[in-house]
């Protein structure tokens, strides 16, 4: 055995939230393993263009349009995609959002908005994509994208760090009950990444920018790209008796943070 355990040839890959950003560089490394690849998201305009970027690439992407919240909606998507493209083989949690807002200044129904995208969503989708697994017999990849947050907090994201922390437990309950059906659910840990969504604090003079600089051990923001190794290796067989784990990428800054290790 060799490479051929990293090789995704003949398997189907969804991303939700493959759009844009982290969830399209994980999208990419699939796709350039050798899987069939889908994506999902709620804006049709913004599908449209994700798969003309696909194309530029050489990837031939299948577009779904249906809301990760809305169980329905998942359930007839998943029902097209098996009769249209295929069974899906790895599933990416990837959609989310968050919304930076103090807790005192915080809505109840932005709070609620937060968890049901970040957390309920990935249950909804694991939920009926492993159905599906079990079904067919077939063992599966869930790959669930978790973040720091998911073990620190920072002020004003006290939603998305609940429904983080949430889902890196979602996912050792997903390994506990569903490893009999040869099905591995792990997580992919983010750190800070240079995407278009963190181009305002690295590019504008942001303090926060010199912060990550500093306490991270690599001395820099992740790039997108760097996020392949880990979604491949959780999507392959490479992975096989690898369960209910986290793997954080992030530069080595949990590592440091809560010490001065990582200071000048």
């Amino acid at each position: 055995m060799g490479l051929e355990l990293f090789d995704l040839t003949g398997k189907t890959a969804l991303v939700t939230g493959g759009t844009h950003g982290l969830g399209m560089a994980v999208a990419t490394a699939l796709a350039e393993a050798g899987a069939t690849l889908i994506i999902n998201g709620h804006n049709k305009e913004r599908l449209e263009k994700a798969k003309e970027e696909y194309a530029a690439k050489g990837i031939t992407v299948a577009t779904y349009l249906f809301d990760v919240t809305r169980e329905q909606e998942v359930i007839d998507a998943l029902q097209r995609m098996e009769k249209e493209v295929a069974p899906v083989d790895i599933l990416v949690n990837n959609a989310a959002i968050i919304k930076r807002v103090p807790m005192l200044e915080m809505e109840v129904e932005d709070f609620r908005q937060v968890v049901e995208t970040d957390l309920v969503g990935p249950f909804i989708m694991a939920r009926h994509v492993v159905k599906s697994m079990v079904r067919r017999k077939a063992g599966g990849k869930i790959i669930n994208m978790c973040s720091m947050m998911s073990e620190v907090s920072r002020n004003t994201v006290s939603a998305y760090a609940a429904a983080k922390g949430g889902l890196k437990m979602l996912t050792k309950e997903m390994a506990d009950e569903w490893a009999r059906y040869n099905i591995q659910a792990n997580a992919i840990g983010p750190g800070y990444f240079a995407t278009e969504q963190t181009a305002p604090i690295r590019e504008g003079g942001h303090p926060f920018n010199e912060f990550i600089i500093k306490r991270t051990p690599a001395r820099r923001w992740g790039q997108p790209e760097e996020l392949a190794g880990a979604a491949i290796f959780l999507a392959s067989a490479a992975s096989d008796f690898v369960n209910g784990h986290i793997l954080y990428v992030d530069g080595g800054i949990l590592a440091t943070l809560g010490s001065h290790a990582g200071e000048e």
